[in-house]
C-alpha cells in the first residue's frame, strides 16, 4: 500500500474533543518539516540546473492534479509580484484547466496525454524545466506530462510524498518527501500538501535569489500592486540611501522598483 494512502496513527476521530483533535494534527504537523529536510541534497541538485537554464532563457512549469495542481499555481503566482518577473517566467498547469482550481473536473487527471497539450499551449524551449507534483506519484496526468518532456529534452522533476513511486522513475530530480500516514487517512491535502508547499517555496524562492531578484535579503524587484508594497518598498530605499521618507517614497513611484530607485539615487548622488 501507499504511504499517503495508509491508515492513521489515530483512530476514533469523531469521539476526539476538539482539543485533542488540534493538538494530534499539529503533531503529525511537526513530522513535515523533518522529512524535508531529508530531501534537501536532491531539492539543492535541482534548482543547480534550474537555474542556468533560466538564465538561458528557460521557464519553470508545474504540472498537478488537485491539490498538487493548486500549490504549483499558487507558487507560480506568487513570483511576479514578489520578485517583478515576467508572469511567462514560472508557470503552474492544472489538470482540468483554470476551471478546476476552484472545483474538481472529473476524471482529469486520468489522461496521460493531456499535460504535453497544455504545455504546448505556452510553447516550450529546451531550457524548459518541468516540475510534476503528486502525492501519490501515480497521476496519470503529471507522469505522462514529464515522461513526455523528459522525451523532448527538457529537464524533469518531481515532488512526491510516496518512496519508489512510478513517476520518481520517470524523472531526472526525484524529490520524495515520506510524511508518513494523514491524519485523516488518504487526506493528503493535510500533510502531503504541507510538504510539498514547503518545497515549492524552497525552490522557486532559491531560484529567483540565484537570478539576482533578491538583494541583500530585500525584495527589490516586487510589484508596487498596493500602499503596503509601497509602503515597504520607502523603507527599504530609506534603508538602503538614508533618504528621507517623502523622498524615497517619491524616488519610488517614479522609478517603480526598489532596485531602479535606488540605482538611480547612487547614479545621480
Amino acid at each position: 500500500m501507499k504511504v499517503t494512502e495508509s491508515t492513521s496513527h489515530y483512530d476514533n476521530l469523531d469521539e476526539m474533543s476538539v482539543q485533542d483533535l488540534l493538538e494530534n494534527i499539529n503533531k503529525e504537523d511537526h513530522r513535515v518539516p523533518e522529512a524535508v529536510k531529508l530531501v534537501i541534497p536532491t531539492i539543492s541538485s535541482l534548482v543547480e540546473e534550474i537555474v542556468p537554464r533560466m538564465e538561458l532563457g528557460g521557464r519553470l512549469i508545474y504540472i498537478g492534479a488537485g491539490t498538487s495542481g493548486r500549490l504549483g499555481i499558487l507558487d507560480a503566482s506568487e513570483c511576479p509580484p514578489t520578485y517583478g518577473v515576467p508572469h511567462d517566467w514560472v508557470l503552474g498547469l492544472i489538470a482540468g484547466g483554470d476551471s478546476a482550481i476552484r472545483k474538481a473536473v472529473e476524471n482529469a487527471e486520468d489522461d496521460p496525454t493531456q499535460a504535453w497539450v497544455d504545455i504546448q499551449e505556452y510553447g516550450f524551449n529546451s531550457n524548459d524545466t518541468i516540475i510534476g507534483i503528486a502525492a501519490s506519484g501515480t497521476t496519470p496526468y503529471v507522469i505522462g506530462g514529464v515522461k513526455k518532456a523528459k522525451l523532448e529534452g527538457l529537464l524533469t522533476g518531481c515532488i512526491t510524498c510516496n518512496p519508489d513511486s512510478p513517476l520518481s522513475k520517470e524523472v531526472e530530480h526525484a524529490i520524495e518527501v515520506v510524511v508518513g500516514p494523514e491524519f485523516v487517512t488518504g487526506s493528503t491535502r493535510m500533510k502531503a500538501g504541507t510538504a510539498q508547499k514547503l518545497v515549492l517555496n524552497m525552490i522557486s524562492t532559491t531560484v529567483m535569489i540565484k537570478l539576482g531578484r533578491v538583494k541583500g535579503n530585500k525584495m527589490v524587484d516586487m510589484q508596487l500592486s498596493n500602499a503596503k508594497l509601497v509602503d515597504r518598498g520607502t523603507r527599504m530605499i530609506m534603508e538602503a540611501t538614508g533618504l528621507d521618507e517623502e523622498t524615497a517614497k517619491k524616488f519610488l513611484l517614479s522609478e517603480g522598483s526598489v532596485r531602479k530607485a535606488t540605482e538611480y539615487y547612487y547614479k545621480n548622488k
